[in-house]
């Protein structure tokens, strides 16, 4: 929101945060919607970090009715309210265990969408375009991880939360894979079979063994 900076010359100065001048600008712009994304948002103090904003988050306090003094106002007069087009998204991995430290208050002002692995036909097409990985050998790829991701879903250390998702087989835009098979090899090695052996790091055979499923008969 707004805070003492450093001024570089040895002293402070009240600096405005990224959401107030998100929202300044979302207030001169009522016709289009500001969005700020706050990545793996348990992994601070939400309830710190966003202090007065807990209040105003709130989709029936949006207007200057509504609004409050800032912990570090500018002047006596100053009042904050959040402009009904300013969106806060915020992510989350439910396999964390910090997710505990978002408390009720944060939570029940928040919507909860549960973003799954999609192994689909739009993520085949997508790849196949930009990285020329033929659709069978991504079919392929495919039909391995969703296997080993439903053992994983169904083994009741782990859970649904510790699916494997296609974030890891998706390689950047314009960037042609020409080896495919070496490729999909140094994925599961580098990116997939470490977290297999977190998973199940009292059975370290049964992770060697998921990880050799995933590259058996390429």
């Amino acid at each position: 929101m707004r805070g003492w900076r450093p001024d570089g010359e040895g002293g402070l100065v009240l600096a405005d945060g990224p959401f107030l001048k998100l929202a300044e600008d979302a207030r001169e712009d009522q016709d289009s919607k500001y969005v700020m994304v706050i990545e793996e948002i348990n992994r601070g103090n939400p309830a710190s970090i966003f202090g007065e904003l807990l209040t105003l988050l709130e989709a029936d306090k949006r207007t200057p009715n509504d609004a409050l003094a800032l912990a570090h106002p500018r002047d006596e007069y100053e009042r904050f309210h959040i402009p009904p087009n300013v969106y806060v998204i915020g992510t989350m991995n439910l396999a964390d265990r910090s997710l505990a430290l978002v408390d009720f208050a944060l939570r029940r002002r928040f919507a909860f969408f549960d973003l799954e692995p999609q192994f689909n036909d739009a993520w085949r097409e997508w790849v196949h375009q930009e990285s020329d990985i033929p659709t069978d050998f991504l079919a392929d790829i495919a039909a391995r991880i969703t296997a080993l991701n439903d053992r994983i879903a169904a083994d009741r250390s782990l859970g649904p939360q510790f699916r494997i998702g296609h974030s890891h087989v998706t390689p950047p835009p314009d960037k042609p894979i020409e080896a495919p098979t070496e490729w999909f090899t140094e994925i599961v090695k580098t990116e997939i079979a470490p977290p297999l052996r977190e998973y199940w790091f009292d059975d370290p055979n049964r992770a060697d063994e998921e990880s050799q499923k995933l590259l058996s008969g390429l």
